[in-house]
């Protein structure tokens, strides 16, 4: 039986919110050394996805470079957020991020006021999942 998202996410999402500055967004992943932070209206819901990529794009496109100091999160943020819930299978997870080529998905609980984010599935735990369960993996022999 596949484990759950639940059993191997990492609980807890570092934020921002959507008007934080995107040189303060880079402070925080710097700080954190994490790869994305969750954006988030002023009632703690999801409602996009920064990531280092994004930040690092940003940078590229002339549209944003003469205006790079006043960018905020919202502004170059992905609002259509690959989610999960901690009941969902690996297998379902890691099936969306392959489909998807992305390398995490936000772990939420849907509430009455939005989606929750609680924790993050990311592909390095994925990797870790899998380096758990060496046993599953038949031994090679030597020749």
């Amino acid at each position: 039986m596949d484990r759950t998202v639940g059993e191997v996410m990492h609980r807890g999402v570092l934020t921002c919110l959507q008007e934080t500055p995107i040189q303060e967004v880079a402070q925080k992943m710097t700080e954190h050394d994490v790869s994305a932070l969750v954006v988030v209206n002023d009632q703690g819901n999801m409602i996009g996805l920064i990531s280092r990529t994004d930040l690092v794009n940003a940078r590229l496109y002339e549209q944003y470079w003469k205006n790079w100091q006043d960018l905020k999160a919202m502004n170059i943020m992905v609002s259509d957020v690959v989610c999960v819930k901690t009941s969902d299978t690996i297998r379902t997870a890691s099936k969306l991020m392959m489909d998807r080529k992305i390398h995490r998905v936000v772990v939420i609980e849907e509430a009455d006021t939005g989606k929750k984010p609680i924790g993050v599935l990311s592909i390095t735990d994925l990797v870790r999942e899998i380096a758990g369960h060496q046993s599953l993996v038949p031994a090679k022999s030597d020749p």
